[in-house]
């Protein structure tokens, strides 16, 4: 006999109707607490990002220490500062040699804006004079003119305002390492603080799982994108100085700071480097950028990005482009860059707190219980 229709708890209740009404305000509320915090936000992740790729150079310096048994001559303390001053070295070498190349680029990449405009002028009137039928108007050709004449005086400013904007954000610059320090000196504390706030046992058990999840998930989007970086600038560097390009440092360090915004980044400097390619001396030099970024894409996508994440964050490409696009909306550049982290981590919590009460999908309790049949009496079977 099938029962007469399906019971709601109070608790099935709350779960359905009461508790969206929650979750929006407090969504709300957190967008504007993001928004306002923004760029201390951008920071404390920029350090948090920062540890976790110093975190392995830590490790590797205290290896031979600890196989010795000999900690005691190089604490954690100690290996933090030497893997700092070799970062830093590293890092203070490269940028000597390559930042006044690149501001020099910047500056006539902006003088020359205004000859690329003439040249897509000229084409475009080419092609009216070609194909009649699909005249661009007048009006069309001066607005495009005029935008690429003020995004040339942009980038001519924005390289001379370099030092200055440097300058400006010293202190928050200086911020960055004192937190990278402590977040790498007191990990393990800040991780049982964090643990000892739940009861012992199973939720103390599960919120252990949920934050080693989310520090490998965390690890691993820091190591890839370091990695992806670094890779498709170094590429792209060399590939445009093969192709003839006048602005390939320029360009390959673009490509590379714009890997960090997926999808979106690499698009976005590959309309840019095959415009300068095209509108050039050489207008076939554009078709063979194109050829390029279009191989190095595929190749990166499906042979080298794979072998970096490693079981690491993996994510559907429409959900990366909406948490950007909304990223950028809430909290304007530093939500483009922390829109995949966030996302990633809610993504973890989300898995484990279906795991944590025994279910496969968030509103599987308010499925009506299905419909048992009493077998009759004496039937045995």
């Amino acid at each position: 006999v099938a029962p007469e229709g399906p019971s709601f708890s109070w608790g099935v209740i709350f779960r359905g109707v009461a508790l969206p009404l929650f979750v929006l305000p407090a969504a709300i509320t957190l967008g504007y607490v993001v928004s306002s915090l923004r760029l201390l936000l951008f920071f404390v992740a920029l350090s948090v990002l920062l540890a976790y790729l110093i975190d392995p150079l830590v490790g590797l310096i205290r290896r031979p220490f600890q196989s010795r048994h000999l900690e005691r001559f190089m604490p954690r303390p100690l290996a933090i500062v030497i893997a700092f001053a070799i970062v830093l070295s590293v890092v203070g070498l490269a940028v000597s040699y390559i930042a006044p190349r690149t501001v020099e680029q910047a500056r006539d990449f902006g003088a020359s804006i205004p000859s690329y405009a003439n040249s897509l002028r000229q084409a475009i009137q080419d092609m009216n004079r070609r194909f009649d039928r699909l005249r661009v108007p007048e009006e069309v050709q001066t607005r495009i003119n005029d935008q690429l004449v003020a995004v040339g005086e942009q980038i001519t400013t924005t390289a001379g305002s370099f030092v200055f904007s440097t300058l400006i954000y010293l202190p928050w610059l200086i911020i960055v390492p004192i937190l990278t320090f402590f977040m790498l000196k007191d990990g393990d504390l800040i991780r049982i603080s964090t643990l000892r706030m739940f009861p012992p046992g199973r939720w103390r058990e599960r919120a252990g799982l949920v934050l080693s999840d989310i520090s490998n998930t965390l690890a691993a989007y820091t190591r890839a994108m370091l990695v992806s970086s670094v890779f498709i600038g170094t590429i792209c560097s060399i590939g445009f100085y093969i192709i003839g390009m006048r602005y390939a440092l320029l360009l390959g360090i673009l490509a590379g700071i714009f890997e960090f915004v997926p999808l979106l980044g690499p698009l976005t400097i590959g309309i840019i480097s095959t415009a300068v390619g095209a509108l050039g001396s050489d207008p076939r030099r554009g078709i063979w950028v194109a050829i390029f970024l279009i191989v190095l894409r595929v190749f990166h996508d499906y042979v080298s990005y794979p072998r970096i994440v490693r079981g690491g964050i993996h994510l559907h490409p429409l959900l990366i482009i909406l948490s950007v696009l909304a990223g950028e909306q809430i909290a304007g550049i530093t939500g483009v860059f922390l829109a995949i982290p966030i996302v990633a981590i809610l993504t973890v919590m989300y898995k484990h707190v279906l795991e944590h009460q025994g279910r496969r999908t968030l509103l599987e309790s308010l499925r009506a219980p299905e419909p048992v049949a009493e077998l009759p009496e004496g039937d045995e079977r």
